[in-house]
Order: C-alpha cells, then sequence, then structure tokens
C-alpha cells in the first residue's frame, strides 16, 4: 500500500485532512494512529483564532455538511512551540502542516517558522483564504494571486509544498497550473464548495456566517472530476480530497490520479474511519487484483 508523496515515503494513502483531526490527540484515545499514512494537522495562522460567532456548523441531511468555523487555531508560535511537542509524543511519522493566511506576508511567516520543524515533511498551504490587501478575494480564485503565493512560500522553505485548492472557481486547472508553474512541489484538492442552509422556522441562516464551505458524500463526484482533470494536466503529485469516507473512494480518487487521499469529514461522524478504511484496503485491492497501489494511480488516463 506505500505510496511516495512529493519524496515522502508512505505506509498508505490515507491522510485525514486538515481541521477534521485537530492535531490527532482526540483521535488517539480511539486508535493507534500511527497506522495512518500522515496527517494534516489543524490550519494555523500567524495569530491565533477564535473563529467565527455560532451556530457555524449545519447538517445537511446523509450528504454531508456545512461550516463556517472560521479557521480556529492557537497560532503559529504556540503550534511549534506546543502543538508539535505534544504530537510528536503519539504519532511517531512525518505529518503535514497546513498553513492559512490573509496576506503574502502571513503565509511566508508561518511556513518560514514551520519548516523549521523536525516533525513536518510537507507543507499544505490553504489558499482559499481572503485576501485583505485586495478586497477580499480568496487567493485561490485568481491564477496570479495562487502563484504569488506559491512563490514567496517556496522562497522561505526548504521542505515540499503542496498548494491546497479552492473548487469555488471557474476552471480549476488554470489555478492548478498557475501554481505548478510557480514552484509548488504537489496540490491538494478540493477544499469545501461554498453552500447555504435555511432555518425556515426561523426565517434565517442556520450559522451565523451565513454562507459556509460545504464537504461530505454529496461533493465526492465533484472533487473526483476535478482531481482527474488536475491530475491530466500538470506533472506534480495530486492529494484528492472531498467526500471521501470508503476504501472504494480511495481507490477512484487515485484511478482519477490522486497519489495519497484525505478523508476529511467523515472523521467527523465515525472518529475510525480512517482505520476501518486502511484496514479494509488489503482485501479491497485483493478483489481488484491490485498489486501495488502505485500502480493505480491516473489508470483511467492511461
Amino acid at each position: 500500500m506505500k505510496v511516495n508523496l512529493c519524496g515522502l515515503e508512505l505506509d498508505n494513502p490515507v491522510i485525514p485532512a486538515s481541521g477534521t483531526f485537530g492535531f490527532g490527540v482526540e483521535h488517539s484515545q480511539f486508535y493507534d494512529i500511527n497506522c495512518l499514512g500522515s496527517l494534516s494537522f489543524k490550519g494555523t495562522t500567524r495569530e491565533a483564532r477564535y473563529g467565527n460567532p455560532t451556530p457555524r456548523i449545519a447538517e445537511c441531511g446523509g450528504y454531508g455538511m456545512i461550516n463556517a468555523v472560521g479557521l480556529q487555531n492557537p497560532g503559529i508560535d504556540a503550534v511549534c512551540e506546543k502543538q508539535m511537542k505534544v504530537l510528536s509524543h503519539f504519532y511517531k511519522k512525518p505529518v503535514i502542516a497546513n498553513i492559512s493566511g490573509f496576506s503574502i506576508d502571513e503565509y511566508r511567516e508561518c511556513c518560514a517558522k514551520i519548516d523549521r520543524q523536525e516533525q513536518v515533511g510537507i507543507i499544505e498551504v490553504n489558499i482559499s483564504c481572503p485576501n485583505v490587501h485586495n478586497g477580499g478575494m480568496a487567493f485561490g480564485t485568481d491564477p496570479k494571486a495562487a502563484a504569488e503565493v506559491t512563490k514567496a512560500v517556496k522562497e522561505v522553505t526548504t521542505k515540499p509544498v503542496v498548494m491546497k485548492l479552492s473548487p469555488n472557481v471557474t476552471d480549476i486547472v488554470s489555478i492548478a497550473k498557475a501554481c505548478e508553474e510557480a514552484g509548488a512541489d504537489g496540490l491538494c484538492l478540493i477544499n469545501t464548495v461554498l453552500g447555504m442552509r435555511i432555518d425556515i422556522r426561523r426565517r434565517k441562516p442556520v450559522i451565523a456566517n451565513r454562507y459556509g464551505g460545504y464537504s461530505g458524500a454529496g461533493i465526492f463526484p465533484l472533487a473526483l472530476r476535478m482531481v482527474n482533470q488536475v491530475a491530466n494536466a500538470c506533472h506534480v503529485p495530486v492529494i484528492g480530497c472531498g467526500g471521501v469516507s470508503r476504501a472504494e473512494d480511495v481507490i477512484e480518487m487515485m484511478m482519477a490520479g490522486a497519489t495519497a487521499v484525505e478523508i476529511g469529514a467523515a472523521n467527523l461522524v465515525n472518529p475510525m474511519v480512517c482505520k476501518e478504511i486502511i484496514d479494509r484496503l488489503p482485501s479491497l485491492m485483493k478483489e481488484l487484483g491490485i498489486e501495488h497501489l502505485k500502480d493505480i494511480i491516473g489508470i483511467v488516463n492511461k
């Protein structure tokens, strides 16, 4: 089940997605999380953030959820000085550090600091954040802005940089190619899709922020299509993310072109889901006649 992601050898392609696994502490109470290929920890910003007002989560039947948590996190210095030390006690593999920012300078500063952490194997840069110096447009919705973040981060880091892309665009391939040309070592997609729920009795939006990121099983076909498009257009590894909840979904993502696969909202429904997927993969591989997972990456296009 081994795969090579940006030079990092993973025991398997299963990675909990940022924002759904915290820093691993809670899930380590359910199972030995060292079974994971890696983990992408809580999105981190320069300053500590308490997030958006509540309510900030709305369920969407059996298809997923909408969240507007607002990047709640303790800030980059606390993560480097405390959270990384705590994490190293119960997780012994390289981790993926998810970094968010609201300006180029913030991305540079946070990435430079996290790059010095020994256990960090890959830096995952979330460009779905609003650019406070450009009218609030998300960095990830404009090829030029996405490239600027990529270039700035690469200038201050030594470790592989994976850009996490927003699906809230007309052409995700143009964003992906701009990041690749600016030096990205890999791409992760998709982040959440902008959505909304209304409380028909109160006649008001369910969440205080009005809109939020829609995730869960309902977005899987959309994510799969975008992963396939980007994997076909780019030459760097892709991490597939969006609606994955079963071992079968992992196989689909890899056949579409993903080298590794992140599991997000499913962790909030079933804390054991990543372990269950890892446990199921060997028998599913046998059923499908797959000897090595790396052999099926992008196989639908061969």
